[in-house]
């Protein structure tokens, strides 16, 4: 596995296990296949609604607290300081769990305009040391702009929709000048179209891999960690066989001229369900 340091020093796989819609009484299951499969970065969040099948295979396994690295996320409707210290309260009894490896704000949700005082107490848990580093997700460049402007800590990664056909070059470009660290959700397009795109079948097949395996591998060597999800144990073991293999400054190249703006997930300033 291939880590990457964050910028308070703390080391990160940059491949990792995504459990986003799989339902709790499944999550112990797949997060036990993950975890034997090799995988120690788990991500979920407390609208996922399986932090308590999450936290039952976190008990349950074999390998060590200190060599599993675990995130959580707030969601829109505990922004607000007094509220994001109850929710994080709250995620970490289920989890079973002393601390986190990263607590995150799930969406700015920028039309009720919480973010701001929401990552002060995210500031708070990390310097309590319940978090080892905090960050977000789904941000644009305003909303980082704001952060960095009006608190603290940088935030250690941006948590994205990221993958060929949403390539995020401005965003990872920001990100990169201050020092964040850009994770791809939805790294394969959610198994979509993006799998049977002619440039990334030609190289997967040059290759002797998957299309899966390789928009994996574009990620790692574009610096980025990937959360995969899955939870069929061939897919699984299929997605972190990557390392032994790497691209091209020609398949890169191929790969960079799939952008299209293309995004399967919510609009990040058009999102503020609660």
């Amino acid at each position: 596995m291939q880590l990457i340091t964050l910028n308070n020093g703390l080391e990160v796989p940059q491949l990792g296990f995504g459990v986003w819609k799989v339902p709790d009484e499944e999550a112990e299951s797949a997060v036990g296949q993950a975890i034997n499969a090799g995988y120690r970065l788990i991500d979920t969040a407390k609208i996922y609604r399986n932090e308590v099948g999450v936290g039952k295979a976190l008990a349950t396994t074999n390998v060590s607290r200190e060599d599993l690295f675990i995130t959580t996320k707030l969601w829109n409707a505990d922004q607000g300081y007094e509220s994001t210290l109850k929710a994080f309260d709250e995620s970490l009894e289920k989890l079973g769990l002393d601390y986190v490896d990263r607590y995150l704000i799930h969406w700015p949700t920028p039309k009720y305009d919480q973010y701001v005082e929401t990552y002060k107490a995210l500031e708070t848990i990390y310097k309590e040391g319940r978090a080892k580093a905090i960050g977000v997700c789904n941000f644009d460049i305003e909303h980082l702009q704001r952060i960095l402007n009006e608190c603290e800590v940088v935030p250690a990664v941006n948590q994205v929709e990221c993958h060929p056909y949403l390539q995020q070059k401005e965003l990872k470009e920001f990100c990169k000048e201050h020092g964040i660290v850009l994770e791809a959700y939805s790294p394969l397009m959610n198994g979509t179209k993006v799998l049977h795109d002619p440039v990334i079948q030609e190289i997967a097949s040059e290759h002797d891999k998957t299309p899966a395996q390789v928009i994996l591998r574009w990620h790692l060597q574009s610096d980025v960690i990937a959360i995969p999800k899955t939870v069929t144990p061939s897919r699984m073991e299929e997605n972190i066989d990557v390392f032994d293999f790497e691209l091209s400054t020609a398949d890169l190249d191929q790969i960079a001229s799939l952008d299209r703006n293309e995004r399967h997930n919510a609009v990040p300033i058009e999102m503020n369900n609660r």
